[in-house]
């Protein structure tokens, strides 16, 4: 049976910077990094807004707070670094009178965070930065930036691989077994249709969508510490022609829908789209269904009244894993050590969704820091 030191398990974004991260805390220690697909970042990492969010939405003390604001200089400080293309755009979260208070909330929040670079604007103000939208009040966020995920993905996979870690594409984790001689874990896998083991003394669960699968293959790990999670689909459109935006354009987020609203997002070529809606789905499907149009024109009329329907197009979708909590609020991310569930050297990560891209390098800090201070190597 071959052996390494650590196995992640999921190469998308959170993967890539564990591995990269890793790679230097690690020096001299065998690294594996396994995907199904043939090639890394195929699903949640690629299709969402590249928005780098600057932490202004999440709990005061959440893991999403603290990796968010971290998170979001730390990616800045390496695309500037690694010359990864991406832009400080700003964005406008948008009210009207009514929505004054939500906005309020917001802001002191953002505070709580750390976030203090956030501006009250009037109806004039906004005017003078995007004529086309129409708002009574707004917080300019500066810090709010746009991102090539693709690019900031094979920057991670060529540092992680060059520190002499080994990626191992359509190979899936059929499941894992704890040994209790060793204090490691026995993972048989499925790799180009053939079966085959591995050992490992650390083992980091960051499958995204199928984490929850991942757990369930775990001999010994109790069904308490594993979470419920559900599909979520955000569909997204195109604009056609130019943009009517220079900035990013959010409404007061909806907490009853648990998300952010319908945006309007620029990529770095200058193209406007908007999404994503929530569609709570059973399989992974990303099929963009273009009866949708009418209700994205509705939620969009509501801060760019000037919109023409024929502009807008059925673009791409992405799903994401939400964990599913008692009362219905939106969930923390879940980071699971054997302080959760006593199993020494397992590491696992649930309900990675936004603003995982933004805070993935601080998660990747956070979790490299827990396995060095574990005594493990």
């Amino acid at each position: 049976m071959d052996c390494v030191d650590v196995c992640i398990v999921g190469a998308g974004v959170i993967g890539l910077a564990l591995a990269r991260t890793l790679a230097s805390a690690l020096p001299g220690r065998d690294i594996v990094l396994l995907e199904q697909h043939g090639q890394v970042g195929m699903e949640t990492s690629s299709h969402n807004s590249e928005v780098i969010h600057a932490g202004l939405y999440y709990a005061p003390g959440s893991i999403k707070a603290s990796c968010c604001v971290r998170g979001r200089e730390l990616l800045y400080d390496y695309c500037n670094t690694m010359n990864i293309p991406h832009r400080r755009l700003g964005k406008l979260i948008v009210a009207n009178l009514d929505e004054q208070a939500k906005l309020e909330q917001i802001l002191a929040r953002s505070r709580h965070n750390g976030v203090n670079s956030l501006q009250l604007l009037d109806a004039h103000q906004i005017k003078t930065l995007e004529p086309d939208v129409q708002a009574d009040l707004a917080l300019w966020s500066p810090d709010t930036g746009i991102i090539d995920s693709h690019s900031y993905m094979q920057h991670l996979l060529r540092e992680a691989q060059s520190g002499g870690v080994m990626l191992a594409c359509l190979t899936s984790l059929l499941g894992t077994r704890i040994d209790p001689t060793s204090n490691g874990f026995n993972l048989r896998l499925q790799s180009a249709g053939e079966t085959m083991t591995l050992k490992c003394r650390v083992l980091i669960n960051c499958a995204g969508l199928h984490a929850v699968d991942v757990a369930r293959g775990i001999e010994g790990l109790h069904s308490q510490h594993i979470p419920r999670m559900q599909f979520i689909k955000g569909n997204y459109l195109r604009l056609s022609g130019r943009s009517p935006f220079t900035h990013l354009i959010y409404p007061v987020p909806d907490p009853a829908h648990r998300g952010l609203g319908i945006h309007a997002t620029l990529d770095l070529g200058g193209q406007c789209r908007f999404g994503p809606d929530i569609e709570p789905v059973e399989r992974l499907d990303l099929t963009v269904d273009s009866s949708r149009i009418p209700l994205f024109s509705k939620e969009i009329k509501r801060y760019y009244p000037g919109l023409d329907d024929t502009r807008l197009h059925v673009d791409y979708a992405g799903i994401r894993p939400r964990l599913i909590t008692e009362d219905g609020s939106a969930a923390d991310f879940m980071i699971q050590n054997a302080a959760t569930h006593s199993i020494d050297g397992l590491w696992q990560l649930f309900g990675i969704e936004s603003p995982g891209l933004t805070a993935s390098l601080a998660i990747a800090e956070l979790v490299s820091n827990q396995i060095r201070d574990s005594g493990l190597f």
